[in-house]
């Protein structure tokens, strides 16, 4: 008789992908262990003391996708914890002349009369791109919810275009517009400098630049915002991941922090289990990877195993040379802009994401110096300061004040390295803040950076992309990571991989963590595929939960 395993199932690191599939499958009865190198869990959603007594999110900050899925519910978040609180308006743009302002709210009506105050014919413009981007993208989020599908992405989307304006029903148009570049579309909708800048930082943070052919779909997303809104946790965007392992633990399931992974075992094209770095040997006949493709497949499974094809092709995959950089800021007040004085208290230009890049061509500028590996002279900078919204960030008194900018590359030009130049890189970035808000020169307390390299040594994000691997088109979908990886499969039996670098990609999302969890029942009980659609999605992955929890090991 088989020995029996320690677990039916065993995942590789505690970010909120692999949390996500875990509360799945420990909720389906399966006996699961989380492995997670680092003392907490969270991965790139994870908040910390970093600057002493205030909570610094170390990784991401607003969550946005997550709340078109079904994860929060079906994990009984809250229940464990979990207290999302409205970002409203989501963006606000100040215009760099102190002259004006844009806020995107929830409400569609209350942003079309934000934007009027700069340009009527934006404001009707922007009704427009509502009209015609909103269905075609409830479709592709359909999408997202499932494994990737070329006959499902095109069905999708060809029926959301027959809801779209009678005149905009083309099909070469909709296909047109999802293939050219950002900035093309961008130009076409709006006129004015202001909806054309704010519109080109919003589409660019995934990575590409507002050139790239493929990318259109990247400012036609945006759409969603009015659907999904973004919020923030109350504690720190980690307070998502610590709910997560919370329910998961409740649902049985085991959590080992602080135990770095050496290797994934195989045998015979099989998964036997995992090794830790100190030794400690743990069975199952499933693995679930959270952890980099590269890492897991080069790194702890290892090429002896892997075709020499397959090698090829993972050494291949375009992860890109970083693009982004944080500066986490403790602070005396909060930004007093120019174009929305608040004398430096909460106002509700603080609510989200804070947009201080004056235009298009100041983001191609920026990333013309990426190119060249140098840090942007002149970055593109979103401030977020979530204390303005929840005092449990930071002492009474002070505030927190995030910087994410681009582009950064990973790897420097002339010999570069980034220890040397993290500091200067910091000071652009807050210098850009300076000119927007000049208040805040001198009310910097203390600021804990993470350039690209920094990104890398302590999530592990390769390179530091966020985003795992490139957010390019040929890497989406069904191309991500790689055409005979994207089901979440690999060769290896028993092996699957979740996270960022499969689809549908990065952000705080989790659809990628509730699709491997399907596709692994699936694989175990042999049922039959029943899709998960966008905005109907909890009742069947709760029967599917259900029936599988039916099947459960005595």
């Amino acid at each position: 008789m088989a020995q029996q395993s320690d677990y039916d199932v065993i995942v590789v690191g505690g970010g909120h992908n692999g949390l996500t599939t875990a509360g799945y499958l420990a909720k389906a009865g399966k006996r699961v262990l989380v492995v997670e190198r680092r003392e907490i869990v969270g991965g790139a959603v994870c908040t910390e003391e970093v600057i002493p007594g205030y909570k610094i999110d170390v990784g991401s900050s607003a969550h946005i996708m997550i709340h078109l899925t079904p994860i929060v519910k079906d994990l009984e978040l809250e229940r464990y914890g979990l207290e999302y609180i409205q970002m409203d308006p989501f963006a606000f743009f100040p215009l760099p002349d102190g002259s004006g302002s844009i806020s995107f709210y929830r409400d569609t009506e209350k942003t079309i009369q934000s934007i009027a105050s700069v340009s009527p014919r934006d404001a009707e413009a922007y009704r427009r791109f509502l009209a015609y981007w909103t269905p075609l993208n409830e479709a592709v989020f359909d999408v997202f919810l499932n494994p990737p599908s070329a006959a499902r992405l095109f069905s999708t989307v060809g029926s959301a275009t027959s809801q779209l304006p009678l005149a905009d029903r083309n099909p070469f148009e909709v296909t047109r517009r999802f293939f050219t570049s950002y900035a093309q579309l961008i130009n076409e909708t709006f006129e004015s400098e202001p909806m054309r800048a704010a519109m080109t930082w919003l589409a660019a943070q995934s990575g590409p630049p507002p050139d790239e052919i493929g990318a259109g779909d990247f400012f036609g997303w945006h759409a969603m915002m009015h659907t999904c809104g973004a919020a923030h946790p109350r504690g720190g965007s980690g307070e998502l991941t610590q709910a997560m392992a919370r329910s998961f633990k409740s649902a049985g399931g085991d959590l080992v922090l602080g135990a770095p992974v050496r290797r994934i075992i195989v045998k015979n094209g099989q998964v036997q289990g995992i090794e830790t770095i100190d030794g400690q040997r743990y069975s199952a006949p499933i693995v679930v990877s959270n952890a980099h493709v590269l890492t897991t497949m080069l790194d702890l499974v290892g090429p002896e195993h892997l075709s020499s094809t397959l090698v090829h092709r993972l050494r291949n995959i375009r992860i890109g040379n970083g693009f982004g950089m944080t500066v986490r800021c403790a602070a005396e007040e909060l930004p007093d802009y120019l174009a929305a004085p608040s004398g430096g208290q909460p106002h509700e230009s603080h609510h989200g994401l804070q947009l201080l890049s004056p235009s298009m061509d100041y983001v191609r500028r920026a990333y013309e110096d990426y190119l060249r590996g140098q840090p942007a002279h002149d970055p593109a900078v979103i401030a977020m300061t979530f204390s303005a919204i929840d005092p449990d960030v930071a002492p009474p008194g002070k505030h927190t004040v995030f910087l994410w900018a681009q582009y950064f590359p990973y790897a420097l030009s002339d010999g570069r390295h980034w220890d040397d130049v993290r500091e200067e890189a910091a000071d652009s970035i807050l210098e850009v803040l300076y000119r927007y808000a000049p208040n805040m020169r001198g009310k910097i307390i203390d600021r804990f950076i993470q350039s690209p390299l920094d990104l890398e040594r302590r999530i592990g994000l390769l390179k530091g992309n966020v985003m795992h691997v490139e957010m390019s088109f040929d890497q989406m979908f069904f191309f991500r990571p790689l055409p005979e990886l994207a089901e979440y499969r690999t060769p290896i039996k028993g092996l699957y991989l979740t996270g960022a670098s499969t689809h549908p990609g990065g952000g705080v999302f989790g659809a990628s963590g509730s699709n491997t969890a399907r596709v692994v029942l699936r694989d175990v009980h042999q049922r039959t595929w029943v899709p998960l659609a966008a905005g109907a999605g909890a009742g069947a992955l709760a029967a599917g939960l259900w029936a599988a929890s039916r099947m459960r090991r005595p």
